[in-house]
């Protein structure tokens, strides 16, 4: 069975792919057009990271019979095409949690402690000629109120950490978890008393564009932004304005409206974010748990078996 992957693998991960049994897979760099089109005709499997998966493509695909998502929201991808098609689609929940509520936690302690920063500063000889009002700008997540949008596997995860670690965490969500390690309050609510927010939601009609202007103006003043979920829940212009203005006291981002986001986004020139590309998720553990399941499903399909997370 052949599969293909749209990604730049490491030779670890290459290494890895050649071990997967029962399956050749063919790796083609994410913006590597040609490529994909030579090779995409005769795929049985098509192993999606982020570039969107649009129904031209699935299209090109005549033998196409899975899109296996490396992660867990398949926003990215066109549903309708691929049930058109008879494609199945599948994603791999749990798998990169540990990953991404880690990532999450870093990124709250880098933005808190502006350590990207001081990094900087420091790289040039000026660390200790800062300001005192900006060295001593800076915060603990002990004590800290938290709050989680959203309460799925990250989130969870994340909220065992931050206990851990003394902080008050309360989390929204549509759905109540009873037995949540968190206490559970409205959406202003927590805009308006979390020193802290993290989102922990998929892109959907009804959450993109969730922290717009107005509730971004709702926060606690000085309050932080967290981000690892998806770019369009909010909305990133009005995030640079209360940044600038100093609303927000700090953002930590690890997705953004448009990806891969090449500078042309006003929160560039914001010193007080800390940015990463999207790679929350990646870790060789990650890809390990991964490249499991999609084992298991190459191997459904040759048995003509429904695989493993159908999302349909």
């Amino acid at each position: 069975m052949k599969a293909l992957l749209q990604f730049s693998a490491s030779e670890r991960l290459k290494a890895r792919l050649a071990s997967l049994s029962g399956l050749y897979v063919t790796v083609v760099e994410e913006r590597d057009e040609l490529g994909f089109r030579r090779a995409i005709g005769d795929t049985d499997v098509l192993l999606h990271v982020l570039e969107p998966v649009t129904a031209t493509m699935i299209a090109m695909a005549p033998n196409l019979k899975l899109i296996q998502k490396i992660g867990v929201g398949v926003n990215t991808i066109d549903l309708d095409a691929a049930r058109e098609a008879g494609v199945q689609v599948a994603n791999l929940p749990g798998t990169n949690t540990a990953a991404v509520a880690e990532h999450t936690l870093s990124l709250m302690l880098a933005t808190l402690r502006r350590v990207t920063a001081f990094d900087q500063a420091t790289r040039k000889g000026a660390g200790w000629q800062i300001p005192p009002d900006q060295a001593e700008a800076l915060g603990e997540i002990n004590r800290s109120r938290i709050g989680l949008i959203g309460f799925g596997a990250v989130a969870e995860r994340l909220a065992s950490y931050l206990n851990a670690m003394g902080a008050k965490v309360q989390y929204w969500s549509r759905s109540l978890r009873p037995n949540a390690d968190a206490a559970a309050v409205s959406f202003d609510e927590l805009l308006e008393t979390s020193d802290i927010i993290s989102l922990h939601i998929p892109a959907t009609p009804e959450t993109v564009g969730l922290l717009d202007a107005a509730a971004l103006q709702r926060m606690k003043p000085g309050a932080i932004l967290i981000n690892t979920a998806r770019g369009n829940l909010v909305d990133e212009a009005a995030l640079a304005v209360a940044l600038k203005s100093g609303h927000i006291g700090g953002a930590g981002l690890d997705v953004f409206e448009d990806e891969p986001m090449r500078g042309q986004s006003d929160l560039v020139v914001c010193p007080n974010v800390v940015m990463t590309p999207h790679i929350a998720w990646l870790t060789p553990e990650t890809l390990d748990r991964s490249l499991r399941v999609i084992e298991q499903n190459c191997q459904r399909i040759a048995e003509g078996r429904d695989v493993l997370h159908r999302i349909w």
